[in-house]
């Protein structure tokens, strides 16, 4: 019937930026179409250059026009410059994650998730912060399993008593277990969770707990209970 069509309406494709592979147990990065496409300075305006900077009689004219051509030849070579340096940050910076990261893309278990912020691959391509969050913001990468946003890959790092840190995503994925394993006619409110997480050693606070919570998408302990 028609209700197919609707629900297909709003799906939003989306195309990845890069492709990550696993080959023999190595890590493969490239970067997709829409990001590296092949540029060049098309071969006419070189050749109309050379002819106008050949030509015997120079007139104003055709000095003019030689200088225009100069100028977009120039803007045309400054263009696939800025280009190549945008591919060559992006690249960096991908390759950067796909590194720290390594345990979670060859095994695809988030649990193995490091706790990264923007400062650390800054730090280790030597950028700014800001180019860091500008060339991850809104870019996704085909992983073997799903196509991922790079912001999931970012966590807060959260300290446990062994002195350790584990990532945001860990904590929330025991949340998550604790929650759907609870008895749903005592659910278990934000309190208690918090205090059964800091008894597993991940020390945070209850604000913390309701926010992850909420991202999980759960509701408030009072609107989880089912009754018989």
């Amino acid at each position: 019937g028609n209700s197919t069509s609707n629900s297909n309406r709003n799906v939003q494709v989306v195309v990845p930026d890069f492709t990550l592979r696993i080959n023999d147990g190595d890590l493969e990065l490239t970067l997709n179409g829409r990001n590296a496409p092949e540029l060049n300075v098309s071969r006419e305006y070189r050749e109309m250059l050379e002819t106008y900077r050949d030509g015997q009689k120079k007139d104003k004219a055709q000095k003019e026009a030689a200088q225009f051509v100069k100028q977009k030849l120039d803007g045309a070579k400054w263009f696939i410059e800025a280009i190549k340096q945008r591919q060559q940050t992006l690249m960096l910076t991908m390759g950067a994650i796909m590194q720290y990261q390594k345990d979670y893309f060859l095994s695809g278990d988030e649990t193995k998730l490091r706790p990264m912020i923007l400062k650390d691959i800054a730090e280790d391509i030597e950028m700014d912060i800001s180019t860091v969050s500008r060339v991850t913001n809104g870019k996704y990468v085909q992983l073997p399993w799903e196509i991922k946003d790079l912001k999931t890959f970012f966590s807060e790092g959260i300290q446990t008593e062994s002195g350790g840190e584990v990532s945001n995503t860990q904590v929330k994925h025991r949340l998550k277990d604790i929650i759907e394993a609870e008895d749903k006619q005592i659910p278990i409110g934000d309190e208690q969770l918090t205090n059964m997480l800091n008894a597993e050693g991940y020390k945070i606070a209850r604000r913390t707990i309701t926010k992850y919570r909420e991202q999980l998408k759960f509701p408030t302990a009072r609107l989880r209970r089912k009754l018989i």
